[in-house]
């Protein structure tokens, strides 16, 4: 026999073999619900059949899947209700890990609804596990709801940041919350400290702005000519000897965009240790001030499925509080 011949005959047999290990005994029948609705039909498969090949889901997306009976491609999104017939295919077995604890008490929540769930994240809190984090608010809240068919973040917070954060509990919701973010048709607002004596009343700031890593492997950004768009309104709130209390208006959602755009003006946030003040940080551990001051304290937008205006506040956490009032009875 020929080496092709050979070869091809080893190849079909491997194949062959493949096919076989994902062989399973039964045909499986699903009912979309919430977390299944308007979401493509391959990334919904991807997702319920963790450990099969892409290419073997592309594969019975052509000839075995279908949706109420009719053979469907796969860009359809998935209806509420829709009867999905998965062809038998077997799961790669996971290899098995160390089970993380994930605390399951409810963060605070400060609204919820149907179709929304707003928390007050705390400073230190990561929004999802991953980069060296075992778990974060997603996670967190999945564990405490285990009863729940959907629950997804619909923004993030930088770990060190406070304050307001969503999650939507219905894939409609999250997929509008998404749209209605992209067409800047909601107003993100944060409270934060900076050194330094602020002077105009409100200052718009538009810098480009260039993520890069460091030679350690952290995620930072600079202004740099080139980068992303990028655009913030300060309006100045009260200052003190030293300090000023700014209220941040995003008009652009950029990685650490508040923090660097502060920065690079020479109005480091107090307590940021990534583009602050080290050595004035040092200072205000010192003070009581053990955290960076930047809290997302209000968001404003339509309900995504409703239509309702909706304005939802945190205020201040303590620790942050409790500075502002000594900074205030310094003054006095």
């Amino acid at each position: 026999m020929y080496p092709e011949l050979i070869q091809s005959k080893t190849r079909e047999r491997r194949s062959i073999s493949i096919m076989n290990s994902l062989s399973k005994e039964s045909v499986t029948l699903l009912t979309i619900d919430e977390s299944g609705e308007a979401q493509r039909i391959d990334n919904f498969l991807f997702r319920h059949l963790k450990g099969v090949p892409k290419s073997h889901i592309y594969r019975i997306l052509r000839g075995e899947v279908r949706v109420n009976k009719k053979r469907v491609d796969q860009t359809y999104r998935l209806k509420l209700g829709d009867l999905l017939r998965i062809p038998p295919v077997r799961v790669a077995q996971k290899q098995e890990t160390a089970e993380v604890y994930i605390p399951t008490a409810e963060l605070p929540i400060i609204y919820e609804d149907d179709a929304l769930l707003v928390i007050n994240k705390p400073s230190g809190l990561a929004v999802h596990g991953g980069s060296g984090v075992s778990f974060g608010v997603i996670e967190q809240m999945r564990r405490a709801r285990p009863q729940a068919k959907f629950l997804e973040l619909v923004h993030r917070l930088d770990r060190e940041t406070s304050g307001v954060l969503l999650l939507a509990k219905k894939r409609s919701a999250l997929t509008a919350m998404h749209e209605i973010m992209r067409e800047g048709n909601s107003d993100k607002r944060y409270l934060t400290l900076v050194l330094g004596k602020w002077l105009n009343v409100k200052q718009h700031v538009k810098l480009p702005l260039h993520k890069f890593d460091t030679p350690q492997g952290e995620k930072r950004v600079t202004v740099r000519e080139g980068g992303q768009a990028s655009h913030t309104i300060f309006t100045l709130q009260k200052t003190w000897p030293g300090f000023s209390l700014l209220e941040a208006q995003l008009k652009t959602g950029r990685t650490h965009q508040i923090r660097v755009h502060l920065s690079h003006l020479g109005f480091p946030i107090a307590g940021d240790d990534k583009y602050g003040d080290f050595a004035r940080n040092r200072e205000l551990m010192k003070q009581g001030l053990k955290r960076m001051f930047l809290h997302a304290h209000s968001i404003a937008f339509s309900h995504p499925l409703t239509g309702e205006p909706l304005q939802i506040s945190a205020p201040l956490p303590p620790e942050l509080q409790a500075f502002v009032d000594k900074l205030n009875t310094q003054e006095n």
